[in-house]
């Protein structure tokens, strides 16, 4: 999905309709009746190449207290914010009306792209509309029918630009990850950060960990809105920073809960772009409260980002309340081999958000743990080192067929991703391969980092096999033929 498109506009207007022809599906209650829609809805939307994310939005109301239609207002509010591209729908029918005016100058100063549809515009009576609705200044409106799916080749000619611009920014901000390396290569690994590449680290964690606060104190500067109140964060927020000579990119993200309480639909937006800014990181910071660390959606976040593929650093918040400092200390550490083996010698960072201390520890630990996750070891090492592996603990021998391990390299980094040439790699049971992935952190000092190890299969074929062995009566003939 390259962007995200909000669609608004007044009640009634059809934009439920255009979402379920974007999405191909009626997703979306439509009736003639205005104020159907009252909160936000989200689909896969597909117009001719172009894949992107849409969401329907509630008509915007001028109400603008606690009351049902002035929440529904600030919702579809912050659906703009979050929304890369807005398309706004007039009724060509009823024309531009004040309340179209009021919201028209709402959305030239909160979206960077507004597109202007007037829709309803099948037929000569919507034609006085149409027109009418260049005075709304954002440009020339797209004549649309919502409901007979006119007008989306307009559409399509409209957001084809777009598309490519944010797709450019997606690729020039995705990591590089899973990268190919050759036999030869082996001096290939680390490069150090630099302003034009600077290092992507995304701070996820529960409601009210602090991290907009620790993103604050590494800034210098109260930048991002911070508070007691949990969930002030709504969407993914990207900073560029220099961290005392570091070049840094760091996502903020929206505190993550439990998927069973996330019942509003605007966080659910939130935490779905908190995921997102995991998969644009190369170093995913891990922030606990360290009044309760380690509850299930902590473990469930760490273990997103080790499944993602990115290097871990965990970081508990905090602990400048903390009374029992060593003895809480031993029982983070505890539980973090307890609980997350998959991660096991990930950095665990004690750090205040709020006085600042911890934060070159914690720098540091992130810069590390980048080194490793781009850690290239040559063949020859490797292959030593399996030698030794499998001569201390031999792999086992399923139905009295021995596995043999012949061969290993390593084929990627970032995160490391090791191949192991075998025989009958399907009988191969998941406790070697954990045997094996934990000799490599401790050997070849790969804490925390995720490890892919992969066993294929390598067939030495005799050349000879099933040729029909000549008989002595034959080898006697053809030495005759050769005296003759």
């Amino acid at each position: 999905m390259s962007f995200t498109l909000a669609i608004v506009g007044r009640p009634n207007v059809g934009k439920s309709t255009l979402f379920n022809r974007l999405v191909g599906k009626r997703l979306a209650l439509v009736d003639d009746q205005p104020g159907v829609t009252r909160d936000l809805r989200e689909g896969a939307a597909k117009l001719g190449d172009l894949k992107f994310t849409v969401i329907d939005t509630a008509g915007l109301e001028e109400a603008t207290d606690d009351s049902l239609q002035g929440r529904m207002r600030r919702l579809t509010e912050r659906a703009v914010d979050m929304a890369d591209i807005c398309l706004f729908m007039i009724d060509a029918r009823a024309g531009v009306t004040p309340s179209d005016e009021v919201f028209a100058d709402i959305l030239r100063k909160r979206s960077a792209h507004v597109i202007l549809a007037a829709n309803k515009a099948e037929g000569s009576a919507a034609d006085a509309g149409v027109y009418e609705a260049f005075g709304l200044g954002l440009g020339e409106p797209i004549r649309l029918s919502a409901e007979h799916g006119e007008g989306l080749n307009e559409l399509y000619s409209v957001l084809m630009p777009l598309a490519d611009e944010y797709a450019e920014r997606e690729d020039e901000q995705t990591p590089e990850t899973e990268v190919d390396i050759s036999e030869d290569d082996d001096e290939a690994g680390f490069v150090m950060p630099t302003a034009s590449k600077p290092l992507q680290i995304a701070v996820v964690g529960r409601p009210n960990a602090g991290k907009s606060t620790l993103i604050n104190k590494i800034l210098g500067e109260d930048r991002l809105l911070t508070g007691p109140e949990a969930g002030i964060t709504r969407d993914a927020i990207s900073l560029k920073l220099d961290w005392d000579g570091l070049p840094v990119r760091v996502f903020d993200t929206a505190g993550m809960r439990k998927k069973a309480k996330v019942q509003d639909k605007l966080e659910k937006l939130s935490v779905s772009d908190g995921l997102r800014a995991v998969k644009f990181a190369e170093v995913v910071v891990v922030l606990l409260d360290a009044a309760i660390p380690f509850e299930q959606q902590d473990l469930r976040i760490a273990d997103l980002a080790e499944r993602e593929g990115r290097a871990v650093v965990v970081a508990v918040n905090k602990w400048d309340v903390e009374d029992e400092k060593q003895q809480k200390l031993r029982d983070l550490k505890e539980a973090f081999e307890r609980l997350l083996p998959q991660l096991k010698g990930a950095p665990l960072i004690t750090v205040s958000a709020k006085t600042g201390r911890g934060l070159d520890r914690l720098k540091g630990a992130v810069l590390r743990a980048y080194e490793v996750w781009n850690r290239r070891v040559p063949t020859a090492q490797l292959n030593r080192w399996l030698t030794g592996m499998v001569e201390a603990h031999p792999p086992p021998a399923p139905q009295g067929k021995r596995i043999k391990l012949r061969y290993m390299t390593q084929a990627k980094t970032r995160p490391p991703g090791f191949v192991v040439m075998c025989s009958h790699p399907d009988k191969m049971p998941a406790s070697y391969t954990r045997y094996l992935v934990n000799g490599l952190r401790v050997d070849f000092d790969m804490p925390g980092t995720p490890i892919r190890l992969t066993m294929r299969s390598q067939s030495d074929k005799n050349p000879y096999k099933g040729r029909k062995k000549a008989g002595p009566s034959k080898l006697r003939k053809h030495k005759q033929g050769r005296r003759d």
